[in-house]
């Protein structure tokens, strides 16, 4: 095996992949044939939210293996100001779910977001995490729920629930996969959000959706 040897290879144009990072042809066919679907998935995302949306963060880990020395010995905190990565989402209620990998959650990179994503006029729930400060002024109805206090829910029915809902399942989903390198991460998010909201399609409405996303990517 090449690896075995410790051969450099920066000046060889090709050689055979399948013998240097130990998998099959038909693996090769398998991978890119996922890689494919999952940009799919990417693409198939939902219209514009409108009506009452929850906004809210979370932060995804990989295997330890993936993480620096220095990550391994700090250890990971939880929540806002780990060095975990962060991930956005707005979910409509009863409706479907948009999520997107991003470097930070400050107002300048949030606030965006929810401007392209959620119709003016909408009621957007939060909790008080400073960078949803501004949404009042960009023209939304503007709910709170105190996290920081163990609130999910004002007591009256209103709630970020939905999304608490989905971050589990996401997670869920991510830890059956072992950990994921980084560089994956929207791949595999875009697969899930796309899965949880076509969950209660028929298998057949399911593929008809995926081929059709194939062959616009394919044109």
């Amino acid at each position: 095996m090449h690896k075995k040897e410790n051969l450099d290879f920066s000046n060889v144009v090709t050689f055979n992949l399948d013998e240097y990072i130990g998998i099959v042809y038909e693996q090769i066919n398998e991978y890119f044939r996922s890689t494919y679907v999952r940009i799919a998935f990417q693409q198939d995302i939902p219209d514009v939210f409108s009506g009452t949306v929850e906004v809210d963060e979370t932060y995804i880990g990989g295997q330890w293996k993936n993480k620096r020395q220095s990550a391994k010995a700090g250890g990971s905190k939880r929540g806002r100001g780990t060095s975990k990565t962060p991930v956005f989402g707005i979910l409509c209620w009863g409706g479907k779910v948009w999520a997107q990998v991003v470097p930070d959650v400050e107002a300048k990179t949030l606030m965006p977001l929810i401007s392209r994503r959620v119709e003016v006029g909408s009621t957007i729930w939060s909790d008080t995490w400073p960078s949803y400060t501004g949404v009042a002024a960009k023209g939304y109805v503007h709910r709170l729920v105190k996290h920081h206090k163990g609130e999910y829910s004002d007591g009256k029915g209103n709630h970020i629930n939905g999304l608490e809902g989905f971050w589990g399942y996401l997670k869920k989903r991510l830890a059956a996969k072992g950990g994921i390198r980084k560089e994956w991460l929207p791949l595999y998010l875009a697969e899930y959000v796309w899965r949880y909201n076509h969950r209660n399609d028929s298998i057949q409405i399911q593929k008809k959706r995926i081929m059709k996303q194939l062959e616009r990517l394919l044109i």
